[in-house]
């Protein structure tokens, strides 16, 4: 699906309409999604983060893994979306939030199959003010903003602190197929078990503590990928984490 966010304007898009759909259709072929710090926790219950480094600007972005596989999402494999949470960078499309000018500003991708003229709700008044909805979008919009500012900077603490962890994903499909899943981090427990009282009380008091946690305990939902998998034609048979500690020491079957 190709994406062309533009800025969102009054004039040209005064009658534009946008489809409250929470079927996620556009998402079925993502199976990575960026995830913000103040969205950790609800995430961790339900799908793994992991983090991911850009190798153009070297820089680390916190990611919702969806799928094993390239254009795989495992939580629509069946259309539907199966899990009580949506990254909030799903649930934003199709509006984006960027830079404009010296200040942030609300974009769209005015070809997404959510946008028209016809069905949904209105983006504009008559008389040229936001709608009801795109307020309430906008303050959605603000929210993500915000979190991920904090993310970077949680990231930075992570980075500073050298607490991140290379894990490795081994998987074996039920064709025999075997595939290594590379090029993640997650965090070192023991590292961060070491670090001085000091430390551990700052990363607490910025709320970083818990994230640090929240990220480590969501490796148990690769499991819940796992039995997902099921609904695919090739449901993963085995998989096994591996770390710079060595292998973890459970194995996840498929039912």
């Amino acid at each position: 699906m190709a994406i062309n966010y533009i800025p969102l304007n009054k004039e040209k898009h005064k009658e534009l309409k946008v489809a409250v759909n929470s079927a996620f259709e556009f998402a079925k072929q993502t199976h990575l999604s960026a995830a913000s710090i103040r969205e950790y926790a609800q995430l961790a219950a339900t799908m793994p983060l992991v983090f991911i480094k850009d190798p153009k600007s070297d820089r680390y972005h916190t990611v919702a893994m969806l799928g094993m596989e390239q254009n795989q999402n495992l939580f629509l494999a069946t259309g539907k979306w199966k899990a009580p949470h949506v990254p909030m960078n799903i649930m934003r499309y199709p509006f984006d939030i960027r830079p404009d000018a010296d200040k942030l500003g609300v974009y769209i991708d005015e070809e997404s199959n959510l946008v028209g003229a016809e069905d949904g709700e209105p983006l504009f008044n008559e008389d040229g003010t936001p709608s009801a909805f795109l307020e309430n979008r906008q303050k959605f919009l603000g929210e993500l903003a915000n979190s991920e500012m904090l993310t970077q900077r949680f990231i930075a603490k992570v980075v500073e602190l050298n607490l991140f962890d290379p894990i490795q994903i081994r998987l074996t499909y039920q064709d025999g197929q075997q595939r290594n899943v590379t090029g993640m981090f997650s965090i070192n427990e023991k590292r961060l078990l070491e670090l001085p009282e000091a430390t551990v009380t700052d990363l607490h008091k910025q709320g970083f503590l818990g994230a640090l946690y929240a990220i480590m305990l969501s490796l148990g939902q690769l499991n819940r990928l796992v039995e997902l998998s099921n609904d695919t034609q090739n449901p993963i048979a085995n998989m096994q984490i591996a770390t710079d500690n060595g292998p973890a020491p459970e194995q996840a079957p498929t039912a």
